[in-house]
């Protein structure tokens, strides 16, 4: 397996599969269906309200039970000449049809008796919010899968019920449910009364269709509410989202295309979330893009007009060493060649790191260093190699090992050109000092010459590519104008800075100063 692959920056299949599908779907599409489907949800509401119909049509059966045998045990015990006021006043109260039934047929009927108390709507005669009511009950009991009661219709001879063959027999009190034309609730229970004969109540729930119905209106209301408060605001959130997304989209487009000289990425400086940090981070990088390109575009500039100069030179002594027969002349003519061969190779070596430089640093491993160490073998290994034009060095650190993070290689670089440039510009017999200490959490060296110093006005172009200020009586071309600048690189690459300033108490001479982290304050 792959390190990436590890460290979860690899391509993973589970989330490749979850994405093959909404991948393909816009973000604003996206954002209105998980909306949706909440509201859905929500609709369940609607499976909700069956059950509580269900509960309240079971509990409403039960009390048209438990009425019908109380209904049953009134009548036994009152007066036979009292029977049908009684019947009249226990239909009143209970809101229901009372039936006293026999074999024979129906023999008392509160009806009959000028009670009518129980009528069945009928739903030709409606408005039309009732025909729309009806409409909308049918449909969610449908999807609901709601069960469906008989169609009640009234009987002359109610002894073919079912609850009431059963009270006739004795056995006990039934009730059934019926539909009635309007989709309401019929209840008919059946109680024995005395031997042979029975109560039938008959009642028409309209109240429970009622509640439901307001109920339904209700959640209905709140979910159209939330339905367009949902959608607005899932509008609302794809704009916010979306349209910043496309704005950046198309900018990186045109940066990528490379046809506008300035692409301007917004910066959404009003935005303060991941968005704003996201536009922020890719205006940032493009113009990062930009002044390296740029600077790619100046090296490379420079780079030309470095090599014409030594070619150029190159070419002249060739073409002259065809005409030139005299010895003395061509022996010069061969020393400029073999100069000008020198200063190319030093040239495309110095050009050859300088521009792999910063891509070889963001892939370095960094390591403990120790500087004052570092330098110490520095300066033996010149010493070793013997004192040019009589120059002394001298190592000012302390005791305690000063440790930085980096590549040890390249820090070395730093300090070998830094030497070799303070050398250069020492007077015969000169001294340089290095000075290497502590300075809160930066490890700073200094590294001072005796030479004219760098003016003021040239403390920062010194480090620019092909820049160089060289001493009076240096030989042309004995340096690339590389060496301060693959420098300042190296050290901006460590997370450090480089600067040059006056050496202090009007000494003459320049300074060099690098400050780097500390190895424990990093």
């Amino acid at each position: 397996m792959r390190p990436s692959e590890m460290d979860g920056d690899g391509p993973d299949d589970t989330h490749e599969l979850s994405l093959r599908w909404s991948g393909r779907i816009s973000l604003t599409q996206r954002i209105l269906a998980v909306n949706i489907i909440a509201l859905l949800m929500l609709a369940g509401g609607f499976f909700y309200l069956d059950s509580y119909r269900s509960r309240v049509v079971d509990s409403r059966v039960e009390q048209a039970t438990r009425e019908a045998r109380l209904i049953a045990e009134a009548i036994r015990a009152g007066r036979p000449d009292d029977r049908d006021a009684l019947i009249l006043r226990l239909a009143t109260e209970t809101g229901a049809r009372l039936r006293l039934v026999g074999a024979d047929g129906t023999f008392a009927d509160s009806r009959r008796l000028g009670l009518r108390n129980f009528v069945l709507q009928d739903p030709d005669r409606d408005w039309y919010d009732q025909r729309i009511a009806r409409f909308l009950d049918g449909v969610i009991d449908t999807v609901v899968a709601a069960p469906r009661p008989p169609l009640y219709r009234d009987r002359t001879a109610p002894t073919g019920w079912d609850e009431v063959k059963l009270a006739l027999a004795g056995t006990g009190v039934a009730a059934t449910v019926w539909r009635a034309p309007d989709r309401t609730p019929v209840i008919t229970a059946a109680a024995p009364l005395t031997r042979g004969t029975a109560v039938l109540t008959t009642v028409n729930a309209r109240d429970i269709t009622q509640t439901v119905r307001i109920e339904r209106f209700r959640l209905s209301v709140v979910l159209l509410v939330v339905t367009l408060v949902s959608v607005l605001l899932s509008l609302f959130l794809a704009r916010t989202i979306v349209r910043p997304l496309r704005r950046l989209a198309r900018a990186a487009v045109r940066v990528r295309r490379g046809r506008a000289r300035e692409v301007v990425v917004p910066r959404l400086p009003s935005r303060r979330d991941e968005l704003g940090m996201l536009a922020r981070a890719l205006s940032d990088m493009s113009s990062a893009l930009r002044v390296r390109i740029d600077a790619t575009e100046a090296f490379a500039a420079d780079v030309t007009h470095e090599l014409k100069n030594p070619l150029a030179s190159l070419r002249s002594a060739v073409d002259g060493l065809a005409s030139v027969k005299d010895p003395g002349f061509q022996a010069q003519l061969l020393a400029i060649v073999q100069d000008d061969v020198r200063r190319l190779d030093r040239l495309i070596t110095d050009i050859s790191e300088a521009s792999r430089l910063d891509a070889q640093l963001s892939r370095a491993k960094f390591e403990p260093v120790d500087i004052g160490r570092m330098i110490a073998g520095l300066l033996d290994q010149r010493e070793a190699r013997g004192a040019e034009r009589g120059v002394r060095f001298r190592l000012d650190d302390h005791d305690e090992p000063l440790v930085a993070l980096g590549e040890g290689m390249r820090l070395e670089r730093v300090f070998e050109n830094l030497l070799d440039n303070a050398v250069s510009f020492s007077p015969d017999d000169g001294l340089v000092t290095i000075a290497a200490e502590a300075d809160g959490d930066e490890l700073v060296v200094a590294v001072e010459d005796d030479g004219p110093g760098v003016p003021e006005e040239e403390r920062e172009a010194i480090f620019r590519r092909f820049q160089s200020i060289r001493p009076a009586g240096e030989a042309f071309g004995q340096h690339s104008g590389l060496g301060l600048a693959i420098a300042r690189a190296i050290v901006d690459g460590h997370g450090g800075t480089i600067a040059v300033e006056a050496r202090g108490n009007g000494v003459a001479g320049a300074r060099f100063v690098v400050r780097l982290p500390l190895a424990d304050a990093t």
